[in-house]
């Protein structure tokens, strides 16, 4: 397993001081430097300590309530001390998309990974195959949605010689004109049959993802999943799961609509087989100020408590060519803008170091190096200041930054995470 802690800081890593050239992170970490005089260049992106810990709590608890086992999608940190953070606070595994990811997650000792895609890349599967004939302690499950997927992943995993079989589950699409999965209940069991004819597979439950219903709303995403579970009772009933995997999974979740999917999988009833009912929500850990933060479940349930923002990209003015008008030194290289465009929300004076709200401070574009900023008169930013911005979509944000910076509310760092895209 990769040492993180006694990684080298050198010029790999934007925003951290330069002082900091040959120390380990574990070193750099131990100095608790402040982010604002410690040395940091800007732009530099910051990760809050304390809403990460009130995030990470908040699913958990939520998950516990609800009666859901919890498998994160890793794809939006690709950060293993974000893993295991995760599975501390009682996450069943980690939900990988493509075979890189799951390769990063093993190599960091991730014990249970969902793949949510079909996996028909030979040279993975070999991989995979090796894996699972290693460590008979390691749990790999994966979508299936086709029967010419179902003939290449047998095709591949007889050639390398593999020994377990790979668990799969049935992928239901959401719906004509949404991504991947089976479009009909009858391919549904055409899939079920070709897997069932192979010795390599072993059918084991069913899922999907309801962000991908077209049009959705909360109507819409709850007849999907009650599609799902009847198509997990039927096949419950014809037999079709294997009995020597000891359960059925049962799995959906995105970041969305987590909310339907716990009211639905509440009332699945009892199989031939314990269920799992997997929820694989990934965005929860930053969430944002953008995408998720107007479509987080809480919102619509805000008994259940409240997810927060944690990230905030810290970048300087750089040029103010008139009154109406600033320019800072972050741009579409460090500032997810793929659904939004970032909020400045915070101003950092270069002449006292006070921090203020970002009152007049409106961010109108980005360039590849630039953020285009429109100034009111009560806005006040000078040439040197720092402005301090929340960010949309978490997957767009980690992958932009390879050591995070993991800040205290005070501006001490605490940590620096690392990530793998």
């Amino acid at each position: 397993m990769p040492d993180l802690v006694n990684e080298r800081v050198d010029h790999r890593f934007k925003g951290l001081p330069p002082d900091a050239e040959g120390l380990t992170v574990g070193e750099l970490a131990a100095q608790r430097r402040n982010l604002f005089t410690g040395g940091f260049t800007t732009p530099v992106l910051a990760l809050s300590a304390e809403r990460v810990e009130h995030n990470l709590r908040l699913l958990e608890v939520y998950a516990e309530r609800h009666g859901l086992a919890f498998a994160p999608h890793g794809k939006t940190s690709m950060a293993p001390q974000l893993f295991d953070r995760q599975i501390e606070h009682g996450a069943w595994g980690i939900t990988a998309a493509v075979p890189h990811q799951a390769r990063v997650y093993r190599a960091h000792g991730v014990a249970r990974i969902f793949l949510a895609n079909e996996l028909v890349d030979a040279v993975a599967l070999r991989w995979l195959a090796a894996e699972l004939d290693a460590d008979p302690d390691f749990r790999f499950l994966c979508y299936v949605d086709s029967v010419r997927g179902v003939e290449l992943m047998d095709e591949a995993l007889r050639a390398a010689g593999a020994r377990r079989p790979v668990d799969v589950v049935v992928e239901l699409g959401a719906g004509d004109g949404a991504r991947t999965g089976v479009r009909t209940e009858a391919e549904c069991a055409a899939v079920a049959d070709a897997v069932a004819a192979t010795t390599t597979l072993r059918l084991v439950g069913v899922a999907g993802y309801e962000g991908e219903v077209p049009q959705a709303t909360l109507e819409r995403v709850d007849a999907w999943l009650r599609r799902l579970t009847a198509l997990a009772v039927e096949f419950d009933k014809a037999g079709r799961f294997s009995a020597e995997a000891g359960e059925i999974v049962v799995s959906a979740g995105g970041s969305a609509w987590f909310d339907a999917v716990a009211e639905v999988f509440a009332e699945l009833p009892a199989l031939s087989l314990p269920t799992l009912r997997l929820l694989r929500s990934g965005a929860y850990v930053s969430h944002d100020d953008g995408q998720y933060r107007n479509l987080t479940p809480f919102n619509r349930v805000p008994q259940e408590g409240e997810l927060l923002p944690a990230f905030r990209l810290w970048s300087q003015v750089v040029s103010r060519p008139t009154d109406e008008q600033a320019f800072t030194n972050a741009g579409k290289r460090d500032a997810a803008h793929d659904l939004h465009l970032p909020e400045a929300q915070a101003v950092r004076s270069a002449r006292t170091g006070e921090i203020r709200p970002a009152d007049g401070v409106t961010v109108t574009g980005l360039s590849d190096q630039h953020a285009w900023l429109r100034t009111s008169p009560e806005a006040g930013v000078e040439v040197g200041d720092w402005v301090g911005m929340g960010l949309s979509h978490p997957c767009t944000s980690f992958d932009k930054w390879q050591l995070i910076p993991l800040v205290e509310a005070d501006g001490t760092v605490v940590d620096y995470v690392r990530t793998f895209f």
